[in-house]
C-alpha cells in the first residue's frame, strides 16, 4: 500500500468541489496554491509527493525530489510528456473523459452542419433567398459511413451517438479493443494495419487521438487523396495532427468536399491564416461548451486514481513513452 502525505494542487474549483477535493486525499496534508505563485510551487515541491495541476508540468516536477504522481486536470498530455518524465518514473494522469459527451456532440454539430451545407443556407437566409443552389444534391447522413481516427473516450461517445443517426462506424486504433457500443469495423496499429480502408470508405472522418511523434501530420497529402471527392474531414484532436498546408490545397483543389475545424498547428489561429478562406470549412476556436458537470466528473477520476495509486492498481489516464511529442 502506498500512502501520500503531502499533496499540493494549483486547480481553481469553487468551494464545494475543493471541499470534496480535500476529502478525497484523506488526511494528506493539502497545500493550495494559485498557479501563478511560483515561489509557492517551489517551497511546496519540496515536500510534495502528489500534485493536482490545472495546466500541464514543467521541469520543476520531474525535479522535485519527493514527487512521485502529478494529475493534470485536462484531456491531452502531449505538453507534459517530456523524456525526463520516464526516465523519473513519475506517474502522470490526466481527466480525458470529463468532457467526451459533449466533444462527441461538437463531433457531430461539425457533422450535420457540413452535412446540410449549413453556410450557404444561413447566408441566403440573410439575404432573404429562398434555397441555395445545388440544394437537391445534400443527403443526409441516414446510412452514410462515419470513420473514427482513435478509440478513446470521445471516439466510443461518438460512435454509440452516430449508431442513433443509424450511420454504419469505422475505427481505427492504435490499440485492439474490445467495444461493442456502435463501431461496425475495427482496424488497429497494434494488428499491423493503417487507417487506409476507413479513409477510403468514410463520407465523414473524425480525428479524436492524442498528438504524438508518431501521430504528428497523421493526415497528409497521402491519407487525403485516399478520400472520396465528397467526404469531410473534421478535427476534434490536435492541430498538428493534420499537415495544414496539404489540407487547405486539398480543400482548394477540391479533392476532398470540407472540413470541420477545431483545433489548428498555431493557436490562436492568426488572422491572416488562408484556413479563415478556404472553401467550405467550419472553424470553432478549440472550444466546446463545458458539460453542466466537469469537475464533478473530474474528480470522480481523481479519487478513482488516488484509490489505485494506494493500492498499486495501473491508473486511469496514465501517459506512457508512447504519448511522447518532440516535434
Amino acid at each position: 500500500m502506498r500512502e501520500i502525505s503531502v499533496v499540493m494542487t494549483t486547480v481553481s474549483y469553487e468551494q464545494k468541489h475543493m471541499e470534496r477535493l480535500r476529502k478525497v486525499f484523506g488526511m494528506a496534508e493539502f497545500i493550495h496554491l494559485n498557479a501563478n505563485d511560483k515561489r509557492g510551487i517551489t517551497l511546496a515541491l519540496q515536500r510534495a509527493d502528489v500534485a493536482v495541476l490545472g495546466g500541464d508540468l514543467d521541469e520543476r516536477y520531474w525535479k522535485a525530489p519527493k514527487l512521485k504522481w502529478v494529475h493534470c486536470d485536462h484531456a491531452g498530455l502531449n505538453k507534459s510528456a517530456h523524456p525526463e518524465v520516464f526516465k523519473k518514473n513519475l506517474i502522470v494522469t490526466s481527466s480525458a473523459g470529463r468532457s467526451a459527451p459533449a466533444l462527441a456532440e461538437h463531433a457531430l454539430f461539425f457533422i450535420l452542419a457540413l452535412a446540410y451545407n449549413f453556410p450557404a443556407f444561413y447566408t441566403a437566409q440573410q439575404a432573404h433567398q429562398w434555397g441555395i443552389p445545388g440544394q437537391g444534391k445534400l443527403r443526409s447522413i441516414h446510412g452514410q459511413t462515419l470513420g473514427i481516427v482513435g478509440l478513446g473516450n470521445t471516439g466510443r461517445a461518438l460512435a454509440i451517438r452516430a449508431k442513433a443517426f443509424n450511420m454504419r462506424v469505422l475505427a481505427y486504433n492504435r490499440q485492439s479493443v474490445k467495444f461493442a457500443g456502435g463501431v461496425d469495423v475495427l482496424y488497429s496499429q497494434d494488428a499491423g494495419q493503417k487507417p487506409d480502408k476507413l479513409l477510403q470508405e468514410s463520407d465523414f472522418i473524425v480525428l479524436s487521438l492524442p498528438l504524438t511523434d508518431v501521430t504528428y501530420h497523421m493526415i497528409g497529402e497521402r491519407e487525403l487523396k485516399m478520400m472520396k471527392p465528397t467526404a469531410f474531414l473534421i478535427n476534434m484532436a490536435r492541430g498538428p495532427i493534420v499537415d495544414e498546408k496539404a489540407l487547405i490545397q486539398a480543400l482548394n483543389d477540391g479533392e476532398i468536399a470540407g472540413a470541420g475545424l477545431d483545433t489548428f498547428e498555431q493557436e490562436p489561429l492568426p488572422a491572416e491564416s488562408p484556413i479563415w478562406d478556404t472553401p467550405n470549412v467550419l472553424i470553432t476556436p478549440h472550444f466546446t461548451p463545458p458539460m453542466p458537470d466537469r469537475t464533478a466528473r473530474s474528480l470522480d477520476i481523481i479519487a478513482e486514481n488516488v484509490r489505485r495509486y494506494c493500492s498499486g492498481e495501473e491508473m486511469l489516464n496514465m501517459l506512457t513513452e508512447r504519448d511522447i511529442f518532440t516535434k
